[in-house]
């Protein structure tokens, strides 16, 4: 039906860069807010960022100035740059949509599997 496959994470030091990726495939109609989660462990998952379809971003606080979400509409595809990186910032990340499929009238929410992201010296 609709999936979410992420990419991008890995090991970097403090004060390093990743971009992350989640590309949307399936049987799509329409796509609303993209957001990317994350989880470290022991915590609940967490909202990190959020775009809507038009474009309009919002951040947790913790990450502002330092993470900027973006979309690619015409791919499916949400992206998370990440500069600036902090040993807080270690979690699985998990990117998120809001799906309308070909055969129903509603959105429904997708996530995808997740990509590890460890910030450490």
């Amino acid at each position: 039906q609709v999936q979410l496959v992420e990419s991008g994470g890995g090991l970097v030091q403090p004060g390093g860069s990743l971009r992350l990726s989640c590309a949307a495939s399936g049987s799509i109609f329409s796509i609303n807010a993209m957001a990317w989660y994350r989880q470290a462990p022991g915590k609940e998952r967490k909202l990190v960022a959020v775009i809507s379809s038009g474009g309009i971003a919002n951040y947790v606080d913790s990450v502002k100035g330092r993470f900027t979400i973006s979309r690619d509409n015409a791919k499916n595809t949400v992206y998370l740059q990440m500069n600036s990186l902090k040993p807080e910032d270690t979690a699985v990340y998990y990117c998120n949509a809001d799906i309308k499929t070909m055969s129903s009238v509603i959105f429904a929410t997708y996530w995808g599997q997740g990509t590890q992201v460890t910030v450490s010296s």
